[in-house]
């Protein structure tokens, strides 16, 4: 399983297109490489700590 470190909990927005495109930064979006609002379950994840989640969205800290 692939491991993303974040910066900002929420997706990065493209803006040159008519409307915009909003590119996945969590790692955890099923239709890579854009955002499909995963990243609302990592919301509650405390600063300085490292998470990894499997296929079905658990959550676990790994440091």
């Amino acid at each position: 399983m692939r491991r993303v470190l974040k910066a900002a909990q929420g997706p990065l927005e493209i803006k040159p297109q008519e409307e915009s495109v909003w590119i996945c930064m969590c790692g955890l979006s099923k239709n890579q490489p854009f955002c499909d609002g995963s990243h609302k379950t990592t919301r509650d994840e405390e600063d300085g700590k490292i998470y990894e989640y499997d296929e079905k969205g658990h959550r676990r800290e790994i440091a």
